[in-house]
């Protein structure tokens, strides 16, 4: 019984992994995010996070075997949009897609390809979350951006409009699911090195 308590708690080697991949996937969102400096791809942001980070996402989930890695990297790359001067709703909304992607994943045993994908898509809906003040409280969220100058905040405004919210949600689920398919096909040895079929 101690044997198994303690096989399932989290040990050194999985706080490394989830330390080392959320560094990672946290620089590959940067790197996709400076895209948002030009109007128009701010709102592509919600698909193209998802697709790109989530073949660094799915070899993440070659490494996980135990409850709370993925919930664990959820909050960790909320807590990295907070100090990098993003609003707190990325953390929010990680806070319970990154639980429900972790019990997607454990309901498979951490062995489902086809729950991983899943995760995957579930897991990237953190990105929307950013977006929400956009929609929700847009005079406070440019209130702090005034030096993108006032050409960019009144074309991105007139690029989002109340209707796209909906669609950016969905946008960020899909794309996961795509970057999640595409990461499963490029990592086919590391899958099935992890037993995960």
């Amino acid at each position: 019984m101690n044997k198994t308590t303690k096989s399932s708690r989290l040990q050194g080697k999985d706080l490394m992994n989830i330390g080392i991949y959320s560094a990672i996937y946290c620089v590959i969102v940067t790197g996709v995010a400076m895209l948002g400096y030009i109007p128009i791809m701010m709102p592509m942001l919600c698909a193209l996070v998802p697709l790109i980070a989530g073949v660094p996402f799915m070899l993440f989930l070659t490494k996980v075997k135990k409850f709370g890695m993925i919930w664990i990297m959820s909050i960790i790359i909320g807590i990295f949009m907070i100090l990098t001067g993003m609003a707190h709703y990325a953390l929010i909304v990680g806070f319970f897609t990154g639980l429900i992607a972790e019990l997607i994943y454990k309901s498979g045993n951490y062995a489902s390809q086809t729950k991983a994908v899943l995760t995957c898509g579930i897991f990237s809906v953190w990105v929307w979350g950013n977006f929400i003040p956009l929609f929700f409280n847009r005079e406070a969220y440019w209130a702090t951006r005034q030096s993108f100058g006032e050409e960019y905040i009144t074309t991105l405004n007139s690029l989002m409009p109340m209707w796209l919210c909906p669609v950016l949600l969905i946008a960020s689920f899909v794309f996961g699911i795509i970057g999640g398919i595409f990461g499963k096909a490029l990592l086919k040895k590391h899958f099935k090195k992890a037993g995960i079929v």
